[in-house]
């Protein structure tokens, strides 16, 4: 009888272990394909623009009249992509070498003050950013910046807002990287310095060199949040439909197209319909740069691994 017992009971820990094991990969899996769900609710919305005008016709044409049924989207690429790009500009230098320092020279105390504030600057919301913006950036370009090249301008411009998205992605940079260069194994610098090189040298040359693919990939998680930023850009960058040419020029960013204009254009199908491929081109650019961050990250865990 104490045998069946303990049977019985070892059964019935098996059957919770296989009941628990299945739910927790059902709940993975769902969890998995809300990315795609949301892609296919995206691209089944935008069918309807999709099926007057020709893709090409739609990124390309710069003419946004919607009320004409003209659905260019290029000037909000356009800023997108310029915005974004001034602030990874900004955003790398410090980034990296910010990393750099916190995993290679400071010392722990240093380390335990700077990372957490660091931390707590990625979890700032993004409308605070923006209000920052508006109250210093815009004025600092406006009245500083601005009359430095000789232009007059209102302060919104591409410059505000890569210089406001440089600081809102910085942490997420930041993070990564030095995750990444701590992982070099201990041994590459040892090594290296037995042979006589510096410090400074070591970091440049062997840690930063192993941990290269790491560190572009945090580069692209950062350019894929920035890429999608909406509130922070939305407040400080004008929002005119016009593809800036210099970084004084007013832009408006794909999200903030979508965010300013989707809520009271639901009525009109068109209209509606252009946004949703305009929400799921901004999705599909974001899901490629964290899927190919994502793959980097995974190699140089395994090149640590085995080394």
């Amino acid at each position: 009888m104490i045998f069946r017992k303990e049977g019985n009971t070892i059964n019935a820990r098996r059957l919770k272990n296989l009941i628990a094991s299945k739910l927790m990969l059902l709940v993975t899996i769902i969890s998995s394909l809300i990315v795609f769900i949301i892609a296919v609710a995206l691209f089944q919305r935008s069918t309807l623009i999709l099926t007057t005008q020709p893709l090409s016709r739609l990124l390309l044409s710069s003419s946004w009249h919607p009320w004409r049924g003209e659905f260019g989207f290029y000037p909000f690429i356009a800023g997108t992509l310029w915005v974004t790009a001034l602030a990874m500009v900004f955003s790398i230098p410090l980034s990296l070498l910010t990393s750099i320092y916190l995993a290679e020279y400071a010392p722990n105390r240093v380390r335990g003050i700077i990372k957490p504030m660091i931390d707590l600057l990625a979890g700032i919301p993004s409308v605070v950013f923006g209000l920052w913006g508006v109250l210093l950036v815009i004025p600092l370009v406006r009245d500083f910046l601005a009359p430095l090249a000789g232009v007059t301008t209102t302060g919104y411009t591409v410059l505000t807002g890569g210089i406001v998205l440089a600081i809102m992605v910085t942490p997420v940079t930041i993070s990564i990287s030095e995750e990444v260069i701590r992982a070099v194994p201990q041994q590459v610098r040892e090594a290296s310095m037995a042979l006589g090189a510096t410090k400074w040298q070591t970091v440049k040359h062997v840690v930063t060199r192993s941990a290269l693919p790491g560190i572009i990939a945090a580069v692209m998680l950062g350019f894929g949040r920035a890429f999608g930023e909406t509130m922070a850009v939305l407040m400080v960058v004008g929002n005119v439909p016009i593809a800036p040419s210099s970084l004084f020029d007013p832009a408006y960013p794909l999200p903030a197209l979508i965010a300013n204009n989707y809520g009271e254009m639901m009525s009109i199908p068109l209209y509606d319909s252009a946004l949703m491929l305009a929400a799921l081109v901004l999705l599909l650019i974001v899901l490629l740069f964290s899927v190919v961050a994502g793959i980097l990250l995974v190699g140089i865990k395994r090149r640590f691994a085995v080394g």
